[in-house]
This record gives structure tokens, C-alpha cells and sequence, in this order.
């Protein structure tokens, strides 16, 4: 094993700043069919079923994405852990920003009838696929080259660029729901899928000028890569309960999904309140949440992940009922406050610690697999979470079903995360070993004593 003091070589401000951009700007492409899917698509895509039914199907297109990822994960992990992280990064930006492209230039249903939904799941499943292992590479390419008692905050980065790529969706689709219906509905819409043209130039030439990390550097020096063709078979072998642990921890993300894809449904299409308000929730949810995610992952750096993280948990269950509540009610003022902390500070301690959490309970061998595969699974089923929480709705008065199917979610995440293992003080090269050792770290250390 070699010394994770040679990571401080590794550039590891780089890599963060690297992965919060790349993340930023893939994220963006993701999130930007999320609103359309809450706003126009079923009005574009499926306009000849009831308003209702084509909301639910608009939302399950969105959730659509979700079951390539799972697949995305076994491939991308599979090319990550045995040809690099760079290369990864380098693959899923260019197929989001082209998939991305593509679903802006569709024509509708009037033009081409069912032909028009279906290519949109098609590019759907496309965008999925590279999700995969966009966060997971991203993940794995800044903790390794992190000092370790610096992890949590330097992973931290990828879920920063995220809420970034969020907020610039968001932004974006601003000035396009504020069009006239006629022009929302015909160009309008397609503006913000165009500009990730400029996703996939910029992605690249970002990502292209990264070095690999220096633990994946040894793993090939060691013919590790070589002796594991496949890292998949050690991975179920050896580490399947880490496996499990994340995809159930993973679920947390459908408090994500149903923010920004239900509840902005609910709100417009349900409750009949203005788009913009709600639009600007999310933008300043987010923005909130660019300040709070490394401030929890320092935190993390300081007393562990597993508090931290089922605080927020646990926070989300309480704070997503009271939002949901809000948006019932139609108050403003409640609306802003409510979902500025759940999503903006609360979900964020949860968001600010998975990617050093998860990546703490695989060795490298098999880390970018078992967290794109992992991740992947509970990140599907968080994906149809709105759908759900359409069908079980039912009307304004539905959200409490909503409410409490989404504490159920957090409650799981609780449960999952208090039954791993601690891992922030263990040194890098020896996460997820059986043998593993505790380590204390001195402040801005740069290598371990044990």
C-alpha cells in the first residue's frame, strides 16, 4: 500500500473545483427536463390524454431516466475502475450534453404523433445512462485525491456543482415560463435544451486536463486492474451489504425529486399557484444550499458522518410535510420559508456527506462500481418518486399521503446509515477492509497517524 500523503500531489483543489464545474454543467442538462416535464410536456407530448393523465405521464418520462441508470452504473463503473476515472468523467459529459441537444430539437406529438413521446424516453434513457457514473467518477476522482481528514468536504464539491447545475436550470426556465403559452409551447421550451450545446464543449475541455488519482495510479502500478477484469465479482462477493447499505441509503434522494418535480407540479397544476414563485423557491433553495453542503461536510470532518447525516434525514421527514403543507395553503411567504430550509439546509447535510460516506465503504479496486451501482438502484427508485406521489395524491388535500410516504423514505435512509460503519477517521488506503483501521488526524494533515 502506498501512503495517501501523496495525495496532497494529487492536486486535490483541482479535481474538487474540476467536479463541482463538470457537475454543474451536466446537472444543469439533467434538471432542465425535470422542470419541462413539470410545466409543458404533457401538453407537447401527450396532449391527447386528460390533463391530469398527461401530468402523470409527463412525470413517469422523468422518471423514465431513472432505470438506465442502474445499467449506466454497471458499465461506467466497470470502465472506471478498470481504465480510470478520467476517462468516465470525459464519456458522461459528452453523451448528456448530446442527448440533451437532441431532446430540444424533437418535434411534438401534433407533428408526429406517438413517434414524438417515444424518441423523448428514448433520449430520456440516454441522459440516465451517463448520470450513472457522472457522480459517482466525479466522487471517486476527489477523494482519492483528498487528504484524509479533508474527505467529506472535498467530495462534498460534486453535490455543490449539482445544486449549481439546479439553480441554472431553474434560472433559465425563469424568462421561458414567463412567455406567452402559444410561444412556451412551440420554441419556448426548447431554448434551454439547445444551450447544453455549450454543456458539452465546455465539459470537455474542463475534464480532458485532469490527472488521474494517485490511488487508481498504484492500483495500476500494482496489476490490480489487470488481475480484476471485471470488478464486479469482488464487488458482489466481498462487499455486497455496502451494496445494499447504499441503495437503501440512496432513497433519500426522492426528497429531491419530489421538491423540484412533484411539488412544482402540485403547486401550478393542482393548488393553481404562479410558476415563478414557485421557480424561485428552487433557485434560492439552492443557492442556500451552495453555502450549507460544505459547511455539513466539515462538520462531518469533525464528529463523523453518520450524525450528520441522519440529522438530516430525519429533518427532511419533519420539514417536507410542513413545505407540502405550504404550498396547500397557498402562502407565499410560508412557501419560501419552508423550502428554503428543507431543501436548502436540511437536505443538504444529507447531500453534503454521501459522497464521502458511500465512497468510504468501498476499497478502490471496486469504489466507482459499487457506488455508481449502489447509488444508481436507490437513485431509481427516488426517480419515480413524483409519479408515485401523483398516483397516491389525489387533489389538494392529497399531500399528506405525499408527506407520508416521503418520511417513510427518510426513515429508511435513518435506518441504513446508523447501521454502517464510521468512517471518517479511517485512512484512506484502507477503507472498505475488513480490517480497516481508526486514525487521528491532525488539522490539515496531509498524511495519517495511526
Amino acid at each position: 500500500m502506498t501512503d495517501h500523503s501523496t495525495a496532497t500531489q494529487g492536486k486535490p483543489r483541482k479535481a474538487a473545483v474540476a467536479a463541482w464545474i463538470g457537475s454543474a454543467l451536466e446537472y444543469y442538462d439533467f434538471f432542465i427536463y425535470g422542470t419541462a416535464a413539470a410545466l409543458v410536456f404533457n401538453k407537447i407530448f401527450f396532449p391527447a390524454s386528460s390533463p391530469a393523465t398527461g401530468t402523470l405521464l409527463a412525470l413517469a418520462t422523468f422518471g423514465v431516466g431513472y432505470l438506465a441508470r442502474p445499467v449506466g452504473a454497471f458499465v461506467l463503473g466497470h470502465i472506471g475502475d478498470v481504465f480510470g476515472r478520467k476517462r468516465v468523467l470525459v464519456s458522461t459529459v459528452l453523451l448528456m450534453g448530446v442527448s440533451t441537444v437532441l431532446v430540444g430539437c424533437l418535434p411534438t406529438y401534433h407533428q408526429i404523433g406517438v413517434a414524438a413521446p417515444a424518441l423523448l424516453v428514448t433520449l430520456r434513457l440516454m441522459q440516465g445512462f451517463s448520470a450513472a457514473g457522472e457522480q459517482a467518477g466525479a466522487n471517486s476522482m476527489t477523494l482519492e485525491h483528498a487528504p484524509p481528514d479533508r474527505r467529506a468536504y472535498y467530495t462534498s464539491f460534486t453535490l455543490s456543482g449539482t445544486q449549481a447545475g439546479q439553480i441554472l436550470a431553474t434560472a433559465v426556465f425563469l424568462p421561458v415560463a414567463a412567455l406567452p403559452e402559444q410561444h412556451l409551447l412551440t420554441w419556448g421550451w426548447r431554448l434551454p435544451f439547445w444551450l447544453s450545446a455549450a454543456v458539452v464543449v465546455a465539459g470537455l475541455l474542463i475534464r480532458r486536463k485532469l490527472d488521474e488519482t494517485p490511488v487508481f495510479e498504484h492500483e495500476v502500478a500494482a496489476g490490480e486492474t489487470k488481475r480484476a477484469k471485471t470488478p464486479l465479482v469482488p464487488l458482489f462477493r466481498d462487499h455486497w451489504a455496502s451494496v445494499l447499505r447504499v441503495v437503501v441509503a440512496s432513497v433519500i434522494a426522492a426528497v429531491s425529486t419530489i421538491f423540484t418535480v412533484y411539488a412544482l407540479s402540485y403547486a401550478v397544476n393542482t393548488v393553481g399557484l404562479a410558476k415563478a414563485p414557485i421557480l424561485w423557491v428552487g433557485v434560492l433553495a439552492n443557492i442556500a444550499a451552495l453555502f450549507a453542503i460544505p459547511l455539513w461536510a466539515k462538520l462531518a470532518d469533525r464528529i463523523g458522518r453518520k450524525p450528520v447525516f441522519i440529522g438530516g434525514s430525519l429533518g427532511c421527514a419533519v420539514l417536507m410535510a410542513a413545505y407540502l403543507w405550504s404550498l396547500s395553503l397557498g402562502d407565499y411567504a410560508l412557501i419560501f420559508t419552508t423550502g428554503i430550509l428543507m431543501f436548502g439546509v436540511v437536505y443538504s447535510a444529507t447531500n453534503g456527506i454521501w459522497p464521502a460516506f458511500y465512497g468510504e465503504m468501498f476499497p478502490a479496486r471496486v469504489r466507482l462500481s459499487g457506488m455508481a451501482i449502489g447509488t444508481q438502484i436507490g437513485f431509481a427508485l427516488a426517480g419515480f418518486a413524483p409519479s408515485i406521489a401523483e398516483a397516491i395524491g389525489g387533489g389538494r388535500d392529497g399531500w399528506v399521503n405525499v408527506a407520508l410516504f416521503t418520511a417513510g423514505l427518510c426513515v429508511l435512509n435513518a435506518i441504513a446509515v446508523a447501521t454502517g460503519r464510521e468512517t471518517y477517521r479511517v485512512p484512506t488506503e484502507d477503507l472498505g477492509l475488513a480490517s480497516g483501521r481508526s486514525a487521528s488526524f491532525g488539522v490539515g494533515a496531509g498524511s495519517r497517524a495511526v
